[in-house]
């Protein structure tokens, strides 16, 4: 005769197989390891060229915008901005409207790494989105609805 499981350990194995957010922390980590390796050539990561697509505007946006758009806060974003700052891609200046809040932008050199990660990302989710085989639309879909 086996011996039931105890019960947290049931839960603990619903948890693994239901669990939204541990399967989008998941997949994000996959994705984002993925990427990070498809920009590894170029000197960035996934997430400094999703923080240098955020600040590529007309106009220096605002550092709470970039914030919002990436779902992070503003201090981390600050952060981020801090190595990409360094290697001379980006410019943070106090906003001449309100003295209190600091406005990012890509330098010269920013835009043309951009420019040259661009064609890096559109292989790279190609390949992504194949995989998926037609379900990308509904993910993005599914994604949007929970942000």
């Amino acid at each position: 005769m086996s011996k039931p499981m105890p019960a947290a350990f049931q839960t603990t194995l619903h948890i693994r197989d239901h669990c939204l957010c541990l399967h989008a922390q998941r997949a994000a980590r996959r994705l984002a390891r993925r990427f990070d390796e498809a920009f590894r050539p170029l000197g960035i990561t996934s997430g400094q060229f999703s923080l240098m697509n955020g600040l590529n505007r007309p106009s220096p946006p605002p550092i709470g915008a970039v914030a919002e758009l990436l779902a992070m806060d503003r201090s981390t974003v600050t952060a981020n901005l801090k190595p990409l700052e360094r290697q001379g891609l980006v410019t943070v200046a106090v906003d001449p409207e309100d003295r209190r809040s600091r406005r990012a932008a890509l330098t010269d050199a920013g835009r043309a790494l951009l420019a040259r990660a661009a064609p890096v990302w559109i292989a790279a989710h190609g390949e992504l989105e194949a995989e998926l085989d037609g379900g990308g639309d509904a993910l993005r879909a599914g994604l949007n609805a929970l942000a």
